[in-house]
């Protein structure tokens, strides 16, 4: 992340550092670190001790393994390219810590090994947690991971402990508590110092290397040599500092339950009132920098549109169309960037995350769904195309994320170098159609992102008529002295011919890590934007991704969180249930196969077995789980929806397809235990008024009897396809369906018959049906009532 420019100067103090363990600590270690070797023939890490002979030999196989072709990720090489160093993360699978595999620090990965050797060898822990496309990440391992000094320094004092947060989310959100906690904010690299109970007792986000880099008066170094010796002669005042801030985690984690509130109308209005005094009129979004797609819950504000507030949408579609045809969005390869450093959606961060990818892919297929912009509908597709062809295992699943750097022609890593264009660079592969591709691309020789450019798109609105949006290609056509339709025609092509051209660069890093929680909400977006779309492909993507999951991913019945290299890692959490049974509701709901439900019921037995919550709700881990400092209730929603949020809807669903009333008993256990959470702060649970609204919406129960018409139900689904109704469940009767097999699962779909032989629709609310219709005129009237 951008963290340096964001946190300003950091500065620390040996009292501020230490107020509530020590009266004071000196200014530098008394103890001169070891000389690291300036040269490593036995592959030893500066300031180690040697690795036993058992372990030096698998690390050695775990390199041999990787073949000849094979680029260590360091700047250590001896002669022949090979590393100079090798440490325990190279027997991992997760692509952040094999990027650190050939640092000179004695990594660990978490572990009882690792807290087992702290506490023997009386030493703290340093435990840093990232993910592999973290831009401040790769920042801080340049500097001081790779630092031969700085490794000897930790490796001699310290045990150091390396976490993908992507891959172990629950030990990421109790250190973030705690830096939070003790910073008032958060980010990554995130960087903790321990003990050997893994309690926290100091922590930070990135630091630079020594004294003064980047305008900080204390760097990395410094702060290692002073906790360490503080370490040692306060033990008492450490102990009870970390004892402090591990109650503060408990308490901010799994919180006390209290008097069950249930949530209803008021919150949804009070979120809403809420938004539109931070909404920013001019660029959409909040009125803030940087600014995350997450940050306005677009989908949210189109829900309450349906309550006659048109403030909801406007600020809805303002964000949608702004984001669009902003640099956040990949004008010429499809796909969203984590965020925009600026107010404008111009500069981004240059990183593609999955779960980013999915959520705005539903976000503009509500969009399109509500007004029918087809600027809306090809965005969706774009995106869902871009993860189709570069974020696609060969197995179906859907890898996690791209990276933020990419080298440039000099070989040096910089960010955004391969979505950035030159003038120059666009002439050469475009010819006498790049003056219309500069124009609709705003592109100038002063450049705006260092020198190049960030492809983006005009949005402007003519005078006098609100809302009606002036076609930017209009005036591209102009300046460039073609006629309209022509120029339509050159665009596309131009955009192939410039996306053939950037693929010839060195590609930004790719982690190829699939996270079932992810693919959840992949899933989800493929499944609806199969279904809204009317593209079969993407319906058929979403049941590969979901059939790879659920063979690979799933364990004795148990669904496991990472798939790397063959295998699936990590208990599943929360979030991989919860966002994998919306998935597999949605490709109900889009294919009418009976097998998808039933699957999301399976599941969600496993939830409820292990996960639950007394009081109401479920734990982040299960009741096998790890034990950590916490067991965290999610409660927040962030870049990706709590899972408690996800699941609530989930329980609301299953019970208007089911019947069943268990479920709709846990959905309202779950948000009378966030109740009163919502009420205080509605915007910390935006995913959880989905459920909310849902609940006091009367969610319609439609069914779909096929009659004995060729083309069945496909009418009606097209109806569906084009009206916005998020508070429904859809149930399709087959003319083949074995109906008593769909009745025990769907008893709504009991006793209903195609009328005449035509397909007939049922539209009923808390099973109470409308006249059956085989009208589509009639059906339309009955949704909109």
């Amino acid at each position: 992340m951008r963290l340096a420019r964001a946190l300003g100067a950091l500065s620390v103090t040996c009292g501020l550092l230490l107020a509530a363990a020590a009266e004071g600590c000196a200014a530098s270690d008394p103890t001169p670190a070891p000389e690291p070797p300036p040269e490593s023939k036995s592959g030893d890490l500066p300031g180690a001790e040697p690795f036993p002979l058992e372990l030096s030999q698998r690390l050695r196989r775990a390199v041999e393994a990787k073949g000849k072709a094979y680029v260590p990720r360091t700047r250590h090489k001896r002669e022949d390219g090979s590393a100079m160093f090798t440490n325990r993360l190279s027997l991992e699978s997760s692509p952040y810590l094999l990027q650190h595999a050939h640092n000179p620090v004695n990594w660990y990965p978490w572990g009882d090994e690792a807290f087992e050797t702290a506490r023997r060898l009386g030493r703290p822990v340093l435990l840093s947690i990232g993910y592999s496309t973290c831009h401040w990440c790769h920042v801080m391992e340049e500097e001081s991971f790779e630092d031969l000094e700085i490794a000897a320094y930790m490796n001699a004092n310290y045990i150091a402990i390396k976490v993908d947060r992507e891959e172990r989310p629950d030990v990421d959100a109790i250190y973030m508590a705690a830096v939070q906690l003790l910073n008032r904010r958060g980010g990554w690299p995130m960087t903790t110092w321990l003990n050997h109970r893994r309690e926290p007792f100091y922590g930070g986000t990135y630091f630079p290397p020594r004294d003064g880099a980047r305008g900080n008066r204390k760097g990395f170094l410094t702060l290692l040599r002073e906790l360490k010796q503080t370490y040692e002669s306060n033990p008492v005042g450490i102990a009870d500092r970390a004892r402090q801030i591990a109650s503060r985690i408990q308490q901010t984690l799994q919180p006390e339950p209290g008097t069950p509130v249930m949530p209803g109308a008021a919150e949804l209005t009070a979120a809403m009132n809420s938004y539109r005094q931070a909404f920013d009129a001019a660029e959409g979004g909040l009125s803030r920098a940087p600014k995350f797609p997450s940050s306005l819950p677009l989908r949210l504000l189109l829900r309450q549109h349906l309550r006659a507030d048109a403030d909801a949408l406007s600020m809805a579609t303002l964000t949608l169309r702004k984001m669009a045809r902003g640099g956040i969005y990949d004008q010429i390869g499809g796909g969203f960037h984590r965020y925009s450093v600026d107010a404008r959606w111009l500069v981004p961060h240059f990183e593609k995350m999955l779960y980013d990818n999915a959520l705005l892919t539903v976000a503009y297929l509500d969009g399109y769904q509500v007004t029918g912009d087809p600027e809306f509908a090809r965005i969706a597709r774009e995106v869902l195309q871009y993860v189709s062809r570069e974020m696609t295992a060969p197995e179906g699943g859907f890898y996690s994320a791209t990276d933020a750097d990419s080298l440039d022609p000099h070989g040096e890593r910089e960010e955004g170098w391969f979505f950035t264009w030159t003038p120059a660079e666009i002439d050469r592969v475009l010819g006498e159609d790049a003056r219309l591709v500069k124009a609709y691309y705003n592109v100038s020789p002063r450049g705006n992102f260092e020198g190049r450019n960030i492809l983006n798109v005009s949005l402007k609105f003519e005078p006098g008529k609100p809302g009606a949006l002036v076609d930017p290609l209009v005036e591209a056509a102009a300046a460039a002295g073609i006629p309209l339709d022509a120029a339509r025609e050159k665009l596309a092509t131009a955009r192939n011919k410039l996306y053939r051209e950037r693929a010839k660069r060195p590609a930004p890093l790719r982690d190829d890590k699939i996270l079932a929680a992810w693919n959840g909400l992949m899933i989800s977006a493929f499944a609806q934007g199969g279904f809204i779309l009317d593209e079969p492909e993407f319906t058929r993507r979403a049941e590969k991704a979901a059939r790879f999951v659920l063979d690979a991913m799933v364990d004795d019945g148990r669904l496991k969180r990472s798939y790397k290299g063959g295998s699936a890692r990590h208990n599943g959490y929360l979030e991989d249930y919860a966002f994998l049974i919306a998935g597999v509701l949605d490709l109900y709901e889009s294919t009418f196969e009976l097998g998808w439900l039933q699957q999301a019921i399976r599941l969600q037995a496993t939830l409820d077995a292990h996960y639950n919550k007394p009081g109401g709700g479920y734990y982040r881990t299960s009741d096998d789980h790890e034990t950590l400092l916490a067991r965290e209730t999610p409660a927040r929603d962030g870049a990706e929806p709590a899972g408690n949020s996800v699941a609530a809807l989930n329980l609301m669903r299953l019970h208007e397809l089911t019947s069943d009333e268990r479920f709709r008993s846990a959905a309202d256990g779950l948000l009378g235990a966030f109740g009163a959470r919502l009420k205080q702060s509605p915007r910390a649970l935006s995913e959880m008024l989905h459920a909310v609204d849902f609940r006091v919406g009367e969610p319609k129960e439609i069914v779909l009897v096929e009659g004995e018409t060729s083309d069945g139900a496909v009418p009606f689904l097209n109806v569906l396809r084009e009206t916005y109704l998020p508070n429904k469940v859809v149930a399709v009767v087959e003319g083949n369906s074995d109906r008593e097999t769909l009745a025990k699962v769907i008893p709504l779909t009991r006793g209903k018959t195609a009328r005449a032989g035509k397909t007939t629709a049922y539209v009923c609310t808390e099973g109470i049906c409308k006249l059956p219709t085989t009208k589509i005129e009639t059906f339309v009237q009955q949704l909109a009532n």
